[in-house]
């Protein structure tokens, strides 16, 4: 099985204690005696980190125990089971590109037959980035390429909208293409963030989340008493959305994005969603 989780918050100090009261439902099961792969992508300090392990033969992949050390507020965090390339670093999630970290689930339908036309619809500078096999990468870089030719790829304070238009254009394109291979549209999810914004696509409906905000949340969250240890200042003012994919039963307090939506998550504002 996959594994995917996206945060983002308002506190640096918080992002791990978030991750470890959901701790459940970020955790990973092998199911099939082969090794998954995982990785985390976060942003520290002003610079714009990974660690990754390609292979893990563990039986349970526990992402928060990966992450317990990291102090950020944007993150994103993905378990593999490899459909498309080896098990090495360069085909482990997340895959980052300057600013933007990028992670999905799913597998492009006819790839193997797509991969050139994929690659050849983008420009030079971004193709010779890519490093690895994988099907998740060459669209990482078709939705960078979608980026530039609207003016925001190296756009700090893009908007939401921009980057749901170029995911919508990266989809239609590699949907057109696999149709003309015969096959049916694609499915998966999609998590994209630039330490800003973090934006997810749902097309199997199985994505959930929920956002934290003041004291009273904050509380219910993470325990009165370890609020009182932690000697937290300001909390009444933090704020975190936490959205995790491929879950059947949405935990308590969760909601479930429809299938075939984009969400929008922000350091502050209400999570909004979207038809994709």
């Amino acid at each position: 099985m996959a594994r995917m989780f996206g945060f983002i918050g308002n506190r640096a100090d918080l992002g791990a204690r978030v991750l470890e009261a959901n701790r459940t439902l970020l955790k990973a099961r092998r199911t099939d005696g082969e090794p998954l792969g995982w990785g985390l992508g976060f942003y520290q300090a002003g610079e714009v980190l990974l660690r990754r392990r390609p292979i893990d033969d563990r039986e349970e992949i526990d992402l928060v125990e990966a992450a317990e050390d990291v102090r950020t507020d944007v993150m994103l965090g993905h378990v593999r089971r490899a459909s498309v390339g080896a098990l090495r670093t360069e085909n482990t999630h997340p895959f980052r590109y300057r600013a933007w970290l990028f992670a999905q689930t799913g597998t492009i339908v006819g790839f193997d037959r797509l991969r050139s036309r994929l690659l050849e619809s983008q420009p030079e500078f971004l193709r010779r980035n890519v490093r690895g096999e994988t099907d998740s990468e060459c669209f990482f870089y078709l939705f960078l390429s979608f980026l530039h030719d609207a003016g925001h790829l190296d756009d700090a304070h893009v908007q939401g909208e921009h980057v749901a238009a170029a995911l919508r254009a990266s989809i239609a394109l590699v949907d057109r293409l696999s149709a003309e291979e015969g096959h049916g549209e694609n499915s998966g999810d999609i998590l994209v963030t630039n330490g800003e914004l973090l934006i997810a696509v749902t097309r199997t409906g199985s994505v959930v989340l929920r956002r934290w905000k003041g004291r009273f949340e904050m509380e219910e969250l993470l325990g009165e008493e370890g609020l009182r240890k932690a000697r937290i200042p300001s909390i009444e003012s933090s704020c975190f959305s936490l959205l995790a994919c491929d879950v059947e039963t949405p935990p308590s307090g969760f909601l479930s994005a429809p299938a075939r939506s984009i969400v929008h998550l922000s350091r502050t504002d209400e999570p909004r969603i979207e038809p994709l």
